[in-house]
């Protein structure tokens, strides 16, 4: 197991947050643990986080990045995040570099993808890298990263970014549940798929449940984690 999992609450300067992440890791954990254990103080720390949040966030995920370069890993071992910030039950914002995902779902079937999946392009081959379909035909950068963002990975870091693309999402009535899965779920299941199996059951923790097992019958290979945020109770359940 590479990944690590946030699904927390806390009270800071008066707002009630719901802290929700999950950081699939590669080449080792190192850096997945590192984020799972710091990310979110680091993002709540910047003095403009209240009045800014996009850019205090930037400012955050970058300075991280810096650290692991420098402290906690060498050429090899990175991670991706998706980071939600659920903040006094009305707004969420929501950051990710990497191939894992958020989606919100809403009670008129409605399913919006919050996050943009970071796969190889042309920025890739801009930044002088290369990108190619092996192995396994699967687009990496440099022929070894299946993405183009990530904390970590020093020997690639010229080629790819740690540059989150960060969105600020109000919450309704009629905002149902925010799941945040990593790729092993989203390779095997589309994000309609995902709502219908959500909406079939109701319930947060055998929603989450479901999931994996359904991921894990289609053969998925990857780590399958998952996150299902109720905003019909505002409990999450994690698996």
């Amino acid at each position: 197991m590479e990944y690590y999992i946030v699904a927390d609450t806390k009270t800071v300067k008066g707002h009630n947050l719901g802290l929700y992440a999950i950081f699939d890791g590669h080449s080792g954990i190192d850096v997945a643990d590192y984020l799972h254990n710091h990310l979110f103080d680091n993002i709540l720390s910047q003095p403009d986080f209240w009045r800014n949040p996009k850019k205090a966030i930037k400012r955050a995920y970058k300075s991280t990045d810096d650290y692991i370069l420098h402290n906690i890993v060498g050429p090899r071992g990175g991670s991706t995040a998706v980071t939600a910030i659920v903040i006094n039950g009305k707004t969420t914002v929501i950051a990710n570099v990497g191939d894992s995902r958020a989606i919100l779902c809403r009670a008129s079937d409605v399913v919006k993808q919050i996050t943009v999946d970071h796969e190889p392009d042309n920025l890739v081959e801009s930044k002088g890298g290369f990108v190619s379909q092996k192995p396994g035909n699967v687009p990496r950068v440099d022929g070894q990263l299946a993405m183009s963002r990530a904390f970590g990975d020093g020997g690639l870091k010229e080629h790819i970014s740690v540059r989150p693309n960060i969105e600020i999402v109000e919450i309704h009535d009629d905002t149902k549940f925010l799941i945040l899965a990593s790729d092993g779920l989203w390779k095997v299941m589309s994000n309609d798929e995902v709502w219908h199996q959500i909406k079939k059951r109701g319930n947060a923790e055998e929603a989450a449940k479901t999931l994996i097992d359904k991921a894990l019958a289609r053969g998925s290979k990857d780590d399958i984690s998952c996150v299902v945020v109720s905003f019909l109770s505002f409990n999450p359940s994690i698996k």
